[in-house]
């Protein structure tokens, strides 16, 4: 019965996703005499955490019920009161916990309170899957810095456009739609300056909730009429140079309202571990690594890469000037290779989806 529970909290929890960042996805469910009295989630960030939530559903059906919860109830004032304040005073009997919270502020001391006070808890129910759940939060917690994701769309050979330049539009319709949900489920889109001078896109999500576009520009090519330098009311655009740019666009750029953060550089581009503690202090837990190319190469070089969304078009453009989704220099021996763990494989229209998250292997 627990496992029953759990699981279904952890289905609500991903409700939130994309609107709770940074704080994690949380669901909670709570029974009495093996019936659910009240379910809820975190619905967006400030907002009432799911333990509240629930127990504000259930009204005075509280006293000497079970609560399951994807994650450990915070102790502490933060945006909100602490939840195990509430906990406690509802009358709850048992505490069922999926996994620990990784925040020093919060880890074990959530269920030391709740213990202290008289009530069972329980620790560890379909705790993988929890952490799978909040797997940004959980990098973000660790090392402060979001988790990358990389989105491609390409061809059956691995080519995002024509030897022409022609990249629109590689994959279908279904598949456009899909990844326009990765953008909305994601803090931050990234490209660097090829893609904004050669696509000019506008890298605006569907929703309207806060959201940042990322690009990288060492020499701050950037053209002025670029679409990423618009509708800053709808999304704050970043721009990573170097020391190389000038100081009059700076300027320039700084009183249309874009943000210029000028990083060190690392073999004459961007230092791209300095733009992620940079997106880290902006509290960017997710971040979607749209290309082009060398780009999308430059990240998986410095093993900066945690999973990768990969839309293949069942069409062949071939062509030896013909862009691949992973340029760069390429690696000496295979024995470099990074490789991805594919979780999923679906078809999305006429075209194939390959989730996966990366893993080292030695040949």
């Amino acid at each position: 019965m627990d496992k029953k529970w759990m699981k279904l909290a952890l289905k609500i929890a991903k409700k939130g996703e994309g609107k709770v960042s940074p704080n994690p996805m949380v669901g909670a469910v709570l029974t009495n005499n093996g019936e659910m009295i009240a379910q809820g989630f975190h619905r967006y960030f400030g907002g009432p955490h799911a333990e509240v939530e629930v127990i504000k559903k259930a009204e005075n059906k509280t006293k000497g019920a079970t609560l399951y919860v994807t994650l450990e109830p915070c102790c502490h004032y933060g945006k909100t009161p602490p939840c195990t304040t509430r906990i406690i005073k509802s009358g709850i009997r048992r505490v069922v916990i999926a996994t620990l919270d990784p925040n020093p502020l919060v880890s074990g001391k959530g269920v030391e309170e709740l213990r202290r006070a008289g009530i069972e808890v329980d620790v560890g129910v379909c705790e993988k899957e929890a952490k799978e759940l909040n797997e940004a939060f959980l990098k973000f917690m660790k090392k402060r810095i979001p988790l990358v994701t990389v989105k491609v769309a390409a061809s059956l050979d691995g080519k995002i456009a024509t030897h022409l330049g022609e990249s629109k539009w590689i994959t279908g319709s279904k598949s456009r739609d899909f990844a326009h949900r990765l953008r909305d489920k994601a803090d931050a889109v990234l490209v660097g300056i090829n893609t904004v001078i050669k696509d000019n896109p506008s890298l605006l999500p569907s929703s309207r909730k806060h959201f940042l576009r990322i690009v990288l520009d060492s020499k701050l090519r950037i053209p002025l009429e670029a679409r990423v330098l618009k509708d800053q009311d709808k999304a704050d655009t970043f721009i990573f140079t170097t020391q190389r740019a000038e100081k009059q666009k700076i300027e320039e750029l700084n009183n249309r309202g874009v943000k210029i953060v000028v990083v060190k550089e690392e073999e004459k581009r961007v230092n791209l571990l300095e733009v992620l503690k940079k997106l880290g202090e902006l509290e960017v837990m997710n971040l979607l690594v749209e290309g082009g190319g060398e780009v999308i190469a430059s990240f998986f070089e410095k093993r900066l890469v945690d999973r990768l969304s990969l839309f293949l078009s069942p069409r062949i453009i071939g062509g030896r000037k013909s862009l691949s989704w992973v340029e760069g220099k390429g690696i000496n021996s295979l024995k470099e290779s990074p490789w991805v763990r594919i979780d999923s494989l679906r078809k999305v229209g006429e075209d194939f989806l390959f989730e996966g998250h990366m893993r080292e292997i030695q040949l």
